[in-house]
């Protein structure tokens, strides 16, 4: 069976959780280094990102991660999650993973007052149907530049304020990030997208 680790340090861990149990796959929840052995993929859930950052570090998780990362293992990030994957952050005083080739900027939609939600069109996710995603953005990132190996899954509509047509979903390789929270939707596709990906890529992540 697919294992895939969401990391649990902080964040919408559990929600993450829920629908991949829900879709039948296999959870572990990753604290430590060794809770990386074995995986097929890996979430990096929403939540504050300092925080997020803080942690990894107390957790002594920074190396580990660089190293799945390194090795290709697929990891989804979402809303804090990108930040940490993103090449390069504004305003964070704490390293990022470097796998996104992507310039991110922290809370540029607002506080948590100014959170919204918009429907999405994601044709990478598409199941046949037109309908869009419901997306929910939570303090989100605003992605302000992308690289050109980086593939743009989704932007905002284009009268979504401040931030309108700005890339939300990415993909890079193994990699893929969203500044939305999937998770909060009632909507698994695209979890079902992550595990695609996942088992395209066919092999678990094993520390040297």
């Amino acid at each position: 069976m697919t294992t895939i680790g969401v990391l649990s340090l902080q964040g919408d861990f559990v929600e993450h959780q829920a629908v991949l149990r829900r879709l039948s796959t296999d959870v572990r929840q990753v604290r430590t280094p060794d809770g990386l052995r074995d995986l097929d993929g890996l979430i990096m859930p929403g939540g504050e990102s300092t925080t997020f950052c803080r942690l990894i570090q107390d957790f002594n998780l920074y190396d580990p991660l660089r190293a799945v990362i390194k090795s290709g293992l697929p990891v989804w990030g979402t809303c804090a999650g990108l930040i940490i994957l993103a090449q390069r952050a504004s305003d964070l005083d704490f390293p990022t993973l470097g796998a996104l080739d992507i310039t991110v900027r922290r809370n540029a939609y607002g506080r948590q007052v100014d959170s919204f939600e918009t429907n999405l069109s994601i044709p990478a996710i598409a199941d046949g149907s037109s309908r869009p995603f419901h997306s929910v953005f939570i303090r989100a990132p605003v992605i302000e530049e992308v690289g050109d190996g980086v593939e743009v899954l989704a932007h905002l509509p284009a009268d979504a304020g401040p931030a309108a047509a700005s890339p939300v979903a990415l993909r890079q390789g193994p990699f893929i990030a969203t500044s939305f929270h999937p998770e909060l939707a009632d909507d698994d596709r695209f979890h079902r997208y992550f595990l695609d990906i996942v088992r395209q890529q066919g092999r678990g992540y094993t520390p040297k």
